[in-house]
């Protein structure tokens, strides 16, 4: 209420959405990158991926190549204008080989490279 029975006036907010270091925002759009490991990439399985309310499942196809994107849509940020509209989410899909392999598996990695003929 205005003052010494002055009209209503308008209230101002000056929001600032603070950035979230999972994701990167280009207007309603999120994008992020995903950590697969090598065998979900050659032989196909699901993963998670972080959104805006928990997470979704995202089914990876046997021979994803490193670098994929796949789009979630509906799982970006809403709209301003309508709340019931939201952008989409990509996820950018990054082999992720293992640190330490053991001698088992290094002869079994062994194996495959014969039989893939890449020696």
């Amino acid at each position: 209420p205005g003052s010494a029975g002055a009209p209503s006036g308008d209230l101002y907010l000056r929001v600032k959405v603070q950035p979230d270091p999972r994701f990167e925002r280009k207007e309603n759009d999120l994008y992020t990158t995903v950590p697969v490991d090598l065998f979900t990439m050659v032989l196909g399985g699901e993963v998670q991926v972080p959104t805006l309310s928990g997470h979704a499942v995202l089914t990876i196809p046997a021979g994803t190549q490193n670098g994929r994107t796949f789009r979630l849509r509906g799982k970006g940020m809403p709209s301003l204008r309508n709340s019931k509209q939201k952008g989409d989410l990509y996820a950018q899909v990054r082999v992720q080989l293992p640190e330490k392999v053991t001698s088992q598996q290094r002869e079994l990695w062994e194996q495959l490279r014969q039989a893939s003929g890449s020696e």
